[in-house]
């Protein structure tokens, strides 16, 4: 392995060591439902505002809390996929897709299945990529990490028959734990040459001289949420491999 891979992985070591401390420790206070320093000001405006209570949730409540936000996102995400070509950001003037392709990719995407059956940047318009597909990898990895906090607080807490408040916990993971580490890996891979842009598909030549479109759009921020929710379902058809996808080797 040449000195630059193992300057890489000893970077990431590196990284993932000094963050390990105050990660691990914001990560236990959301599970015992206690705000993080700094946020209980802004949570408390949150919840006023999304009128959320702290009324604690017992396990069938809990349930029913996350397949209601799920089976509504599920329904917009359909809503969004089907009209499409009714909706802004959408330079390549895509059509709207087919009610079961829509069903299917809206199911794929709300339960984090890592299935898809069409071609991104040849299918979805920016603004089903944005509003849609990456809204809902960011839910989908709330989802889940919401049902572990509640497995969690089922084996540790005694005499206690609930499980916390399910809104509180998927607003807090969305906001303080994958926004803020999508959001650092979205800007490192816009430094690195992924295209975050709502232009339209740029045409050009290759050395060959053959003519060739190529995509645009907001990829970084997809990709990156991607990655941390481990979102199979990528901006493009050839996922990794896709060299606007890729532009560095360091990725």
């Amino acid at each position: 392995m040449a000195a630059q891979g193992f300057l890489l992985i000893a970077s990431f070591l590196l990284i993932l060591l000094v963050l390990a401390k105050p990660l691990g420790s914001g990560l236990a206070r959301l599970i015992a439902a206690v705000p993080l320093p700094g946020v209980a000001g802004v949570e408390r405006i949150l919840w006023r505002a999304l009128g959320i209570t702290d009324h604690e949730m017992n396990w069938r409540q809990y349930l029913l809390a996350l397949l209601t936000l799920n089976l509504l996102g599920l329904g917009i995400l359909f809503c969004l996929l089907f009209w499409q070509e009714w909706l802004p950001l959408n330079p390549q003037q895509l059509p709207g897709l087919s009610w079961d392709l829509a069903l299917n990719t809206a199911v794929s995407f709300v339960t984090n299945t890592n299935w898809q059956a069409y071609s991104g940047e040849s299918t979805l318009s920016y603004f089903s990529q944005m509003a849609g597909l990456t809204v809902q990898n960011f839910l989908s990895a709330a989802t889940g990490i919401a049902v572990v906090f509640a497995l969690i607080r089922a084996f540790t807490r005694q005499n206690v028959h609930t499980l916390g408040n399910a809104w509180q916990d998927l607003v807090r993971i969305t906001l303080w734990i994958l926004f803020p580490v999508a959001l650092i890996i979205a800007l490192f891979f816009i430094q690195q040459g992924v295209p975050q842009n709502l232009s339209a598909y740029q045409p050009i030549t290759t050395l060959e001289g053959a003519k060739q479109l190529l995509p645009m759009g907001p990829v970084a921020s997809q990709e990156a949420i991607k990655m941390l929710g481990t979102n199979g379902g990528g901006f493009f058809n050839a996922k990794l491999f896709a060299p606007v996808r890729k532009p560095h080797r360091a990725h």
